[in-house]
């Protein structure tokens, strides 16, 4: 592969996974813990959307809070983290990569 030629496919490359990234800032995954009590909504680059706690979650202790919100964002995450190797797989899928 000739030095040129390379540095078309790294261009191509570099747009493409540019482009996974904004699709990743726009796209939103949920976690959900206690049936539906705490509902965490993340973007596909982890940043924090949205947090709904239920009234009833939140009539009870501060530790079991912080639990089932902990637990909601770790759904989240795993769902976020699917996502991104979906994207990212997708955007880079047939690119040589180089000896």
């Amino acid at each position: 592969m000739d030095m040129e030629s390379f540095m078309e496919q790294a261009r191509v490359l570099q747009d493409k996974v540019a482009a996974a990234q904004a699709l990743l800032d726009k796209t939103t995954v949920r976690g959900i813990a206690d049936g539906g009590a705490c509902i965490v909504t993340l973007t596909g680059k982890y940043d924090l959307k949205d947090l709904k706690i239920s009234d009833e979650l939140a009539s009870r202790d501060a530790a079991t809070i912080a639990e089932t919100v902990a637990t909601a964002f770790r759904d989240a995450k795993e769902k976020a983290d699917a996502t991104i190797d979906k994207i990212m797989g997708e955007a880079t899928a047939g690119m040589p990569m180089p000896d």
